[in-house]
């Protein structure tokens, strides 16, 4: 008898197969080979470090005329400085396709209207089932959709000898928190430092501090805030901190978190519907007591599983939309924490999308570049001023989505889309 499991056997034989031609031992002890040539970082760009670049690839035998091509065409050089401001090291543009659900109607606090949505992937079936999403919502008269709460985390640490010293540190954070405020907000026009909550952990304070970010996702506008605040303590504290750290790993930064599915970090969102059931039949051909059926088993398996919060697949349209709007793609790893519902309501579904971690912006980070900009134009939400729109149509994607999977799934017809849209085409 056996006791190890069929995956851990079916490993261990695949690596004695490959043992009998291959010298592991040799392999991973490492090679003491000098490596090639560095790289020579480059932080600024224009076509004459792009050509460079290739010129180095082409020496190390990684590229050849048709990489180069599809990698630095003329766009790609000719736009060099300006892709160069959001990146180093840069060698061209890679294409991904960008596909179009819409018009998606949204009844929100900040978004009114019916929006054409670009969604950017490689996932053949995604646009499809996130617009056919789309068509039911709008037909049902729209997305009701509200940013509740917003504030972009960042969580400096200081480390003292003793939980005394500690305690020291925190009564004197809070005599002086309009001091801080002002340390702070000295690096920007936009940002302002809306909480302060100290956490103690014995000898260690984590500072949560909560910024309102204008219309930025405000990654790095908070970064740098937090780094003139921390300074300014360090000046002015009573007692001497062992170590201060700008970002202890407890504000959930690019990562799914307690924290943050229930404080929220970025734009806190929450968007519904209530979709008749004749429309649901119409649109999707879709028998609602399946779904409802199909509801309470995927909530079990959210709980069995242990997700943050229970829904289907945000990252899917959270990816497509941050992609096409030049936003931090990581982001999605955060994002894509929340609660999706769906209750019977007279003759209809009612479906809901919570959301407490849509980190997008209209302006700043890869909305200016020049293939993003284009796509939030074609929504009408770039520039200043559209930030919360963004985000409320964001969730009002996902909402889509969610609706979508749900019933393609509960109907039989999850597989047969993907057959048809992806593995056959």
């Amino acid at each position: 008898m056996n006791l190890l499991p069929a995956n851990v056997r079916a490993m261990l034989e695949s690596l004695r197969e490959r043992a009998i031609s291959t010298d592991f031992a040799a392999r991973l002890l490492g090679n003491t080979t000098p490596p090639a040539r560095r790289l020579r970082p480059r932080q600024t760009t224009d076509a004459e470090s792009v050509a460079g670049f290739w010129a180095r690839l082409r020496e190390d035998g990684c590229a050849d005329d048709a990489v180069q091509a599809e990698l630095a065409d003329a766009a790609a050089i000719e736009r060099a400085e300006v892709y160069g401001a959001n990146i180093e090291n840069y060698i061209g543009t890679v294409k991904i396709p960008v596909g179009l659900i819409g018009p998606l109607r949204v009844n929100g606090l900040n978004a009114a209207g019916d929006y054409f949505v670009p969604m950017a992937t490689s996932e053949a079936a995604l646009v499809a089932s996130y617009g056919r999403g789309a068509e039911l919502v709008s037909a049902a008269g729209g997305v009701t959709a509200a940013v509740v709460q917003e504030g972009v985390l960042r969580t400096p640490a200081f480390v003292f000898d003793n939980m005394l010293t500690c305690g020291l540190f925190v009564n004197w954070v809070a005599d002086n928190t309009d001091a801080l405020k002002a340390a702070a907000e000295t690096t920007t026009r936009y940002g302002k430092l809306i909480s302060i909550e100290p956490f103690m952990d014995v000898n260690v304070v984590f500072l949560l501090c909560r910024y309102s970010t204008g219309d930025a996702a405000g990654q790095n506008m908070v970064t740098v805030a937090t780094e003139a605040m921390c300074r300014y303590i360090v000046e002015n504290m009573p007692v001497p901190a062992v170590h201060w750290f700008i970002e202890a790993n407890f504000s959930g930064d690019k990562k799914a978190s307690y924290l943050g599915l229930q404080t929220g970090r970025g734009r806190k969102v929450t968007a519904s519907v209530t979709v008749p059931y004749d429309l649901l039949r119409k649109y999707l051909r879709a028998d609602p007591q399946k779904m409802l059926a199909y509801g309470q088993v995927a909530g079990l398996g959210a709980v069995l599983s242990g997700q943050l919060g229970a829904q289907a697949h945000y990252a899917n349209g959270l990816a497509a939309v941050y992609l096409a709007t030049g936003q931090d793609a990581a982001c999605v790893s955060e994002s894509a924490v929340g609660f999706t519902r769906m209750e019977p309501r007279d003759n209809a579904l009612f479906f809901s999308v919570t959301m407490p971690n849509i980190l997008v912006g209209s302006v700043g980070g890869g909305t200016g570049l020049p293939s993003q900009s284009a796509a939030l134009s074609i929504m009408g939400l770039k520039g200043a001023g559209k930030a919360a729109a963004l985000a409320e149509v964001t969730a009002a994607v996902c909402l889509c989505g969610e609706i979508s999977i749900i019933a393609a799934i509960a109907s039989g017809h999850f597989t047969r889309a993907h057959q048809k849209l992806a593995r056959f085409r």
